[in-house]
């Protein structure tokens, strides 16, 4: 099996924030591939009712949590869902946050390994499903077992040295975050929102700090050095621009997660992106 075509640019929104008609617009609006995050559950309904809705966009998770569902369930998920949509799925897993899932967050490398060698037994071949790297190890982890790795919340130059590390044949898809306000103060404030979790969870304050940020970056708020590093903000252009530092320096692929105020509809502003990224 060959690996699901992916495209330049996709969209990364949580499990929850997703309908049916959404998955259709941002297909239609020309984007690759829809990226399922927030650790859906292992049954992947949520994968059935995204791709029935689709003819051609790729669905991939970022990604099954491997503490949250076994691998007999989630190999008995991809089955199904390979067999309804050949080539059209990628499965994406990862290790999570120490922080969620306490006591049983045991020695991850090892754990992710076992996983796999499951998910070999289960049929899931590796050209279609990716890992959640953000290390060296687990990078390479996922070059050697996996069609490649999916990053999160994290910079081009993260993505230069990713490359680097798992060589040009595996799939490099970092997702990047991007607020649709050419106000840099009102878009920091909202970016801050979202990076104020993450400054609390060990293994991204590692990889930042992996990233070249220091102390006064993490400290309060964050910086604006480091909140304009992760987070892409102002006009289409300039979101493209990012899109484009990510290509320049080796992904294959981007997957773009449009923060709004909460309750806000998703849709205006990857239609806005869609225009200024494929001209459509």
């Amino acid at each position: 099996m060959t690996r699901p075509s992916v495209g330049e640019v996709g969209v990364w929104l949580r499990f929850g924030d997703y309908t049916p008609e959404l998955a259709a617009s941002l297909e239609e609006l020309g984007y690759g591939t829809l990226w399922v995050g927030g650790s859906p559950d292992g049954d992947l309904k949520i994968v059935d009712r995204l791709l029935n809705a689709t003819s051609k966009v790729t669905v991939a998770t970022g990604i099954v949590n491997i503490w949250k569902d076994d691998p007999a369930t989630v190999g008995a998920s991809f089955r199904r869902i390979d067999a309804a949509h050949p080539g059209r799925f990628i499965l994406g897993i990862g290790a999570g946050h120490r922080e969620q899932i306490g006591e049983q967050y045991v020695r991850p490398y090892s754990a992710l390994e076992s996983y796999l060698d499951a998910l070999d037994s289960e049929g899931v071949p590796p050209d279609q499903r990716a890992l959640a790297a953000l290390g060296p190890r687990v990078l390479q982890l996922s070059a050697a077992r996996s069609a490649g790795a999916h990053p999160y919340f994290t910079t081009p130059e993260h993505t230069r040295t990713a490359r680097e590390l798992i060589g040009p044949g595996p799939l490099l898809a970092p997702e990047q975050k991007v607020i649709l306000d050419e106000n840099p103060a009102q878009a920091r404030a909202l970016a801050r929102r979202s990076l104020n979790f993450y400054k609390g969870v060990a293994n991204y304050v590692a990889n930042f700090r992996r990233m070249g940020f220091g102390e006064d970056d993490l400290a309060g708020e964050g910086s604006d050095r480091l909140v304009d590093a992760l987070i892409a903000h102002g006009s289409p252009a300039a979101v493209r621009a990012r899109v484009g530092e990510h290509l320049s320096a080796g992904a294959d692929h981007v997957a773009v997660q449009v923060l709004t105020q909460p309750g806000a509809d998703p849709l205006p502003g990857y239609r806005a992106l869609a225009a200024e990224l494929f001209g459509g």
